[in-house]
């Protein structure tokens, strides 16, 4: 019984430990990438990110409005009848309004963020392989992590340079 649990754990260390031209035998080397804070902070995210408030701010604002009228006659007109089935209508086709703009939105922020998210993932890929990372992890899907571990700033860096990660050196022979 230990055996079958024992093989699988030991091939899955065996494979994490095999040493590469880049590491010391047995030593894994990890990064962690803050991918958000990564598209954010790029000079092409950060442009992404006025385009879309540009975009989609005043119609956000206008359904923000449109929903505080909306509450503050549901508080004022209580007791009729009448006025609160006219207000939960209006809500109705102000939600179907919300749901239709957020589509919008979503499709528009993937129309300009994904061209800045395959960089930066073939920037982390290039720092992995000139760096000798086995492992780069995004930070969303770590619960702790060194700050000493941070790819992220350097991933900006080289984006915001205009130039993809330093070439890979040469292996040794």
């Amino acid at each position: 019984m230990k055996l079958r649990f024992l093989l699988p754990v030991a091939l899955v260390a065996a494979s994490l430990f095999a040493a590469d031209a880049h590491a010391d035998p047995g030593k894994v080397r990890i990064g962690v990438v803050d991918v958000q804070r990564a598209l954010a902070l790029t000079e092409d995210g950060m442009r992404a990110a006025a385009t879309l408030k540009k975009l989609f701010g005043p119609q956000e604002e206008e359904l923000k409005a449109r929903q505080n009228q909306i509450q503050s006659q549901v508080q004022a007109s209580s007791s009729n009848p009448e006025k609160m089935q006219e207000l939960q209508k209006q809500a109705g086709e102000l939600q179907a309004i919300a749901a239709d703009a957020s589509k919008k939105f979503e499709k528009k922020q993937r129309e300009l963020t994904d061209p800045i998210y395959e960089r930066i993932m073939a920037i982390v890929k290039q720092l992995a392989t000139t760096d000798g990372f086995d492992l780069i992890v995004d930070r969303s899907t770590a619960t702790y992590t060194r700050t000493d571990l941070d790819l992220t700033d350097r991933c900006i860096q080289i984006y915001n340079s205009g130039g993809a990660a330093p070439a890979p050196a040469p292996p040794l022979l």
